[in-house]
């Protein structure tokens, strides 16, 4: 059963998630790429994790609020690749009311903490370049704490936003959702009572982290750049750089999709673009993250070979 009777409405108690395609060949191909790309989301990041807990030399800042970028970055292809899976095997994917709030509440809660950490590692390489007499002091332990417990409040104060605005929708019609991920515009269109106030306060708690976290970003890389600009040492220019490349790329990674999935006005690109792009945001760039730290940072590289090569000899 996917409805019950609920007064004079019929209330949607499942939903159906279209997926990518239908084309029974292509959704294997998809199946064996994409559960490829989660095996290597959730590896990576748990060895990002645990390199940087066990190896001292990475006890620092920027490597602390990487181990919890890894973290999100597993919570939030977690929240939707098990089920988009699902979805190439099965020729009905069906997700319970209760679920489908419960996933978008967690891609929400990642996505948000992945914003939050993503402009923290931004403040500290600020920091670190432009006040680097005043780094040990301005980012302490108990200062990344705190930004972390911003991060994480962030998250749920935001994810709380979206599944309350779900909840206070009422499906009675159609329970066809066209993505392969219970997202809250395609959801909206099936509402058939839609709550304005609660989908504006959502959007408006969205936008807000987005061009909160985007400026603390823009503003940090602004000083960096004329720090750098100031320095006299082509070498010293270099190494602060470097420093920041790693950062920068997966900065421009994950706003640039967001930018286009949630920022772009929505004439400019069909529906099956939207999740061709959603894929990449939930699904690819949790897994680039990992690569690109490790393959851009000379620490990482070096703590690896170094803890490599103490299990060899041992």
């Amino acid at each position: 059963m996917d409805s019950q009777m609920d007064g004079n409405h019929t209330a949607v108690t499942e939903f159906i998630l279209l997926g990518l395609t239908h084309d029974p060949v292509l959704r294997v191909v998809l199946f064996i790429i994409i559960l490829g790309i989660y095996l290597v989301t959730v590896l990576g990041n748990l060895c990002t994790i645990l390199l940087i807990r066990v190896s001292t030399q990475l006890h620092h800042p920027m490597y602390f609020f990487l181990s919890h970028l890894a973290f999100a970055d597993i919570g939030y292809s977690s929240s939707v690749t098990p089920n988009m899976l699902v979805n190439f095997l099965v020729k009905r994917n069906a997700i319970s009311y209760l679920g489908c709030g419960i996933q978008l509440g967690s891609a929400v809660f990642f996505g948000t903490v992945e914003c939050f950490v993503l402009a923290a590692m931004a403040y500290d390489r600020f920091m670190a370049i432009c006040n680097p007499l005043l780094y040990s002091t301005k980012m302490s332990t108990g200062v990344c704490v705190q930004l972390l417990v911003v991060a994480y409040i962030g998250g749920f104060l935001n994810a709380s936003s979206f599944t309350l605005s779900f909840f206070g929708l009422i499906f009675c019609g159609p329970n066809r959702v066209n993505h392969f991920f219970c997202d809250f515009a395609p959801l909206v269109k099936l509402s058939c009572s839609v709550d304005s106030i609660s989908i504006v306060i959502s959007t408006c708690s969205a936008g807000s982290i987005i061009l909160f976290t985007v400026i603390v970003i823009a503003i940090s890389y602004i000083y960096i750049l004329i720090t750098i600009m100031k320095m006299h040492s082509t070498e010293g220019r270099h190494k602060a750089f470097s420093t920041c490349t790693s950062h920068l790329t997966a900065v421009t990674l994950y706003y640039g999709t967001i930018t286009f999935i949630y920022v772009m006005p929505k004439s400019n690109f069909s529906t099956d673009q939207n999740k061709v792009i959603s894929v990449f945001y939930m699904v690819v760039i949790p897994m680039l993250n990992p690569l690109i730290y490790s393959l851009r940072n000379n620490e990482i590289k070096g703590a690896l070979k170094r803890q490599l090569g103490s299990k060899i000899s041992f």
